[in-house]
């Protein structure tokens, strides 16, 4: 009785172990693939992710490039609190490691419930390679991919920024945006039972295009410098300076100031400095306006370079007058002599023998009334709906750059066909084609305007302009700032100023146009502050570009 069953019993045994074994091998053989797969989806989160966004370049005369925004995987340390043993030990370490409060690695260390506790982000080399060595269990040092400016403010407001989510916020950044980011695809992310990263296993994305940009890296970082040192000698404001090939477009410098570091941007409090003044600043120029007023009526027929009239120091229209600066008189004066000695009275003569019509006809051939095409993002231009409404006074003042908006980019522009026989070109920072539109002056009146130019730089108030060995053809401007534009809810103008200078050399085979505009620079006029700026600028590039000069020195 006994033996049977101490035999049933393995019997049983022997029937249970069968059973586990069939099982085992229906779960590792017959079903290996569905539990794999069931395993990896349960260790595989998916996701949909960008490739790695592309750099960006600034380039010199020589071809040579320099990367001012790029993409890099920088070290930084998390904890998984539950798995930390000691934390006492542990938290004194870290510290001591990562130059951290005591404090604060001990809150990050007592979050149980925790699997991801960042301690710090870009570890140096040397804090990383410690991490390593101390092998401290349920801490980890992964990599994370940041977007990085390593010339920090150079070209901030030009270029923008990548914000936490990857995407491009103002200027370069956010215009080419999609060219920049690559193309969508899956990224598997791989973690362990503890749930925490292990490594990401990207699959099907494909990179972002590097961008190679117009912009001379030596042009911009010396008219930043100069920007800078115009803040300390004048105290400006604001500034902005814009280079740009006349002939094609090409934008060599695009500089502002005060600037901000891209590699910190959620630390600017003043959300103003993400604008870029060249194409989002509505402005009136003033006396660098009178240029286009007078090719407007030469082009026109209405008069020459040599037409004079009588100034008699004022003109009144209805209960207006219109006063020169420093309520001068000049008597007989020629149109020349009028861009010479910047007369307002002139300005208004020349517009008055246009035409209203005529006028309004030839600004908007100049394309002040519209955008530029620059590829930046966020251009805006203002209509001048004042201007159109056809009040005698508002032309007449339109004509000397009072109550008249453009940006500094459209009046770079306007001097461009200026410069290059009578066409107005589209500004870029990207390499192309230059995109030239038909005449919108003659190139018999664009070459007189420049003759008349020259003359304001050898004889007139922009003598402080020249380039020894060159011809120069440049415009100061005086404008004051309206109440409206400092954002105050009144008529007129305050006691602020714009000053200005804009110019283009050599001036019968321009290379170069440049404006140097500061806001309400400590100083009575832009002959003392724009126009040194301006000189030392034009000074530079023509060294630069080692230009043969026009006459010997």
């Amino acid at each position: 009785m006994r033996n049977w069953r101490i035999l049933l019993i393995i019997l049983l045994l022997l029937g249970a172990g069968g059973g586990l074994v069939a099982r085992l091998s229906f779960l590792q053989i017959t079903s290996h693939g569905f539990y794999r797969a069931l395993a990896q989806g349960q260790q595989t989160l998916p996701s949909l992710a960008n490739g790695v966004r592309g750099d960006i370049f600034f380039t010199d005369k020589q071809g040579n490039t320099y990367t001012v925004a790029s993409t890099k995987n920088v070290p930084f340390v998390f904890a998984t609190p539950s798995e930390v043993e000691d934390k006492e030990a542990v938290k004194t370490l870290l510290a001591d490691i990562l130059n951290l409060s005591p404090e604060f690695v001990e809150e990050r260390l007592l979050k149980e419930e925790s699997l991801f506790e960042v301690l710090k982000k870009d570890l140096s080399l040397k804090e990383e390679e410690s991490l390593k060595e101390a092998d401290l269990k349920g801490i980890y040092v992964r990599r994370e991919a940041v977007r990085f400016y390593p010339y920090e403010t150079l070209g901030s407001r030009l270029l923008g920024f990548v914000n936490q989510d990857w995407q491009g916020q103002y200027g370069v950044e956010k215009y080419y945006e999609s060219y920049l980011k690559g193309k969508e695809g899956l990224e598997r992310t791989i973690r362990n039972v503890a749930a925490y990263l292990l490594q990401g296993d990207r699959e099907t994305l494909q990179d972002g295009k590097n961008l190679e940009l117009t912009i001379d890296f030596n042009i911009q970082s010396v008219a930043e410098s100069l920007l800078a040192k115009a803040a300390s000698a004048h105290s400006i404001e604001e500034g902005t300076i814009i280079v740009m090939d006349p002939m094609t477009g090409d934008i060599l410098a695009l500089a502002n100031y005060p600037a901000f570091n891209p590699n910190s941007y959620s630390q600017v409090s003043d959300l103003s400095l993400f604008r870029n003044p060249a194409l989002q600043d509505i402005w009136e120029p003033g006396s660098v306006f009178k240029p286009l007023t007078m090719a407007s009526a030469i082009d026109s027929g209405a008069l020459t370079p040599e037409t004079t009239y009588v100034d008699r120091g004022i003109v009144r229209i209805g209960g207006y007058k219109i006063l020169n600066y420093d309520e001068r008189t000049w008597g007989e004066a020629s149109m020349t002599n009028v861009l010479e000695y910047s007369i307002n009275t002139g300005a208004v003569f020349a517009e008055q023998e246009t035409g209203h019509s005529a006028f309004l006809a030839y600004l908007e051939r100049f394309g002040l009334f519209k955008l530029t095409g620059v590829d930046l993002a966020g251009e805006i231009a203002s209509q001048n709906r004042e201007l159109k409404k056809g009040y005698e006074i508002n032309f007449a003042t339109a004509s000397f750059g009072q109550g008249i908006e453009i940006t500094p980019l459209q009046l770079v522009r306007a001097y461009a066909a200026l410069a290059n026989g009578g066409r107005l070109v589209t500004p870029h920072i990207i390499k192309q084609e230059p995109e030239l539109s038909d005449q919108i002056i003659s190139q018999r009146t664009a070459s007189q305007i420049t003759a008349m130019l020259v003359s304001v730089t050898e004889n007139g108030f922009a003598k402080s302009s020249r380039v020894p060995g060159y011809y120069l053809a440049g415009k100061t401007g005086t404008a004051q700032v309206s109440y409206a534009a400092l954002g105050e809810n009144r008529l007129g103008y305050s006691e602020k100023t714009a000053q200005s200078f804009i110019g283009y050399a050599p001036a019968f085979n321009p290379r170069f146009v440049a404006l140097v505009k500061l806001n309400n620079p400590q100083t009575k006029t832009a002959e003392y502050s724009a126009t040194p700026v301006f000189q030392e600028l034009a000074k530079y590039i023509t060294d630069y570009y080692e230009i043969p000069h026009d006459y010997e020195k």
